[in-house]
């Protein structure tokens, strides 16, 4: 329950033993639920129809994320959890659900209307507990006011954006180079406002709020690869080519989740603040193949049961394209944190390169076969790491803990 009806906003201390994710986290994070699926529903569509718009889903997804860790840095340098900081948490809630609703418009016809109206109200509940921590945390102040200050004028920026594309200022063939560049100011904030002074995040937290949030997406490509699943129940198509794939699917997810989580992330940004900007900017592509592994499942479980009008080749990358983008990807963002990761450079590039040229061969291996196959090299890469980790003897803890 809530510590009081206000406290003073002073920072959380970085070093605090046993910091877990509040229930107010957890809760703000099941929106985001309602987004993804949204979007990992509009790919999958696109997919199955032959013209998957990967491009609108990549810009979506950076919205939906990138709110997601604006919320989450400052909550682990400044959760009071006080009346207050819950109201303007539930007020940023709010813009979630209204960005989800504006999925759909966004993917299929690029109307940004409502994404743009609810990634609003999120930033003005964000801009508001960066102005109260400055005014009640002196020594974060001019932090504080800097974030405040570049958040605002950025989101000028997606509003004007937004009018001059209602009234056809801006030319068609501009809007995507528009997008990129406000793309790049919102990623330029933080690093311009902690420039002086960074917030004092805690690493194991942050960790922590990744990693659940690794699993609320593989737990949207359950959905997907269920939705999939349900369609052939219902239309009468289930055999054995579809259990077999919902079964690899299901493999292949496990194994995903296995190699994320076998990474000491949070020892790693307690030993690195500094590579901090790179890991959390680089899970952007993980949680984007994610996502899209689910979509690639979910056509999979389609295409079995009801041979969709698309190739076998293409169904088969879109579930094999990210699975290797994932992995490259994993491997990508722990570099600057760990001095010896966990998982084997080598071993994660090479399934990565085996994983993408699995597409090659669906027209005569099959669509259940690439999935198999996939699932059976993600799986080997946690089986070996984890037999390579138990019998190591080397001086560094983090395999232990983490094997």
């Amino acid at each position: 329950m809530s510590r009081g009806i206000r406290i003073p906003m002073t920072g959380r201390a970085p070093d605090q033993p046993h910091r877990a994710a509040s229930p107010l986290e957890l809760l703000f994070d099941l929106t985001f639920v309602v987004a993804i699926a949204s979007l990992t529903l509009e790919l999958a569509h696109g997919i199955a129809e032959g013209h998957p718009s990967v491009a609108a889903f990549l810009l979506v997804f950076f919205t939906i994320w990138w709110a997601w860790v604006n919320f989450t840095w400052f909550a682990s340098a400044y959760d009071t959890d006080d009346v207050p900081y819950r109201l303007l948490t539930m007020l940023q809630m709010a813009g979630v659900l209204v960005l989800a609703a504006g999925v759909p418009a966004a993917v299929e016809h690029a109307d940004y209307r409502a994404i743009t109206v609810g990634y609003l109200v999120m930033r003005l509940g964000l801009v508001a507990q960066w102005l109260r921590a400055g005014i009640e945390h002196p020594d974060g102040r001019a932090t504080a006011f800097r974030y405040a200050a570049g958040i605002s004028l950025v989101q000028v920026g997606w509003l004007l954006r937004l009018l001059l594309v209602e009234t056809a200022v801006l030319p068609e063939g501009s809007l995507l180079p528009v997008f990129l560049v406000l793309v790049a100011l919102e990623l330029a904030v933080p690093r311009w406002a902690e420039a002086n002074r960074r917030t004092d995040w805690h690493p194991h937290h942050i960790a922590e709020r990744y990693g659940l949030f690794t699993i609320i997406i593989l737990g949207e490509s359950v959905l997907a690869a269920s939705t999939g699943l349900r369609a052939a129940v219902e239309s009468g198509d289930l055999d054995w080519r579809v259990v077999s794939v919902a079964v690899a699917a299901l493999v292949l997810l496990f194994a995903l989740w296995w190699l994320y989580f076998l990474e000491p992330a949070g020892e790693g940004l307690a030993r690195r603040r500094h590579a901090a900007f790179l890991w959390g900017y680089g899970h952007f592509g993980v949680f984007a193949a994610l996502a899209a592994v689910g979509a690639g499942l979910e056509v999979a479980l389609e295409w079995t049961a009801h041979h969709l009008d698309v190739s076998a080749g293409a169904v088969a990358a879109a579930v094999c394209l990210p699975v290797g983008s994932f992995l490259v990807l994993l491997w990508a963002v722990h570099v600057p944190l760990l001095s010896r990761p966990v998982i084997h450079p080598g071993l994660t590039l090479g399934a990565a390169g085996v994983v993408l040229l699995l597409p090659l061969g669906a027209g005569f291996l099959g669509v259940a076969a690439v999935v198999w196959a996939a699932a059976a090299v993600s799986s080997a890469v946690v089986l070996t790491t984890v037999l390579a980790s138990s019998r190591r003897t080397g001086p560094d803890p983090q395999v232990a803990a983490h094997s």
